[in-house]
């Protein structure tokens, strides 16, 4: 049986590759998820990716991904910053969770130091660009019982 992962992006990650490429890059939401994809099939992994610039969707496939995930891979965009709910849901549904920052969140404005999910995260991967994600896949899978 093939485990699956879900990867969650937050709000405004949709317009990867256009918006501010000086401080997300060029890549693309689908290049995101192609290099997850293929990462997590180097380790016997199936991905669902979920974006959302709405919580309540942001919620629903966490809380959808206990029923057949084993690890959650998660960008919550500004909701990193202020959503006590999507903390909440990662809790609640006790899978191991890896948090990803395109951009080294600590060297920008105050308000994104500080995260609602970094507590409740296996790890925490910021300023990698997109190879963050990849980084994410690795170390999820590492903590994840063999097939």
């Amino acid at each position: 049986m093939t485990q699956r992962m879900l990867l969650v992006n937050g709000p405004n990650l949709n317009l990867l590759g256009t918006r501010e490429p000086a401080t997300y890059g060029t890549d693309t939401l689908e290049d995101v998820i192609d290099l997850v994809q293929s990462t997590a099939a180097d380790f016997g992994f199936e991905v669902r990716a979920v974006q959302s610039n709405h919580e309540g969707v942001l919620i629903d496939a966490i809380h959808a991904a206990r029923e057949d995930c084993a690890a959650i891979i998660i960008n919550p965009g500004a909701f990193t910053h202020t959503s006590i709910a999507l903390r909440d849901a990662l809790t609640g549904v006790d899978l191991p969770v890896a948090e990803v920052h395109l951009s080294n969140v600590h060297a920008r404005e105050e308000f994104r130091h500080h995260s609602y999910i970094s507590a409740v995260a296996e790890c925490v991967i910021v300023g990698a660009g997109i190879q963050g994600y990849e980084f994410a896949v690795r170390r999820l899978a590492r903590l994840l019982p063999k097939n």
